[in-house]
């Protein structure tokens, strides 16, 4: 008869008995309900980003258009001036 090894059999009997324990079902539980909150955080944070850049393209993009729109007009306007001449001071306050 071969002799019995010692820490062969006991070893995956214990780690059998921890892994079933209480404690160890509970780390399991919470770890579980932190990956779950995680998720739904990130998921969460992913739509608040998302509806941030979209008001951000929606209200302050055709701003930015239309402020370069006013300044090429403003400067269509001053090479037209010089290129005619300058008004005469009265001019601008009958248009």
């Amino acid at each position: 008869m071969a002799p019995k090894k010692i820490g062969a059999g006991g070893d995956s009997n214990i780690l059998a008995k921890i892994s079933k324990s209480d404690i160890v079902s509970q780390g399991r539980r919470t770890a579980c309900n932190a990956v779950y909150v995680s998720k739904k955080l990130l998921r969460s944070t992913g739509k608040a980003a998302w509806l941030a850049g979209t008001t951000f393209l929606i209200l302050v993009v055709p701003l930015i258009i239309e402020m370069e729109r006013d300044q090429q007009l403003g400067e269509v306007e001053f090479q037209q001036a010089s290129l005619l001449g300058t008004p005469p001071a009265g001019a601008l306050n009958y248009m």
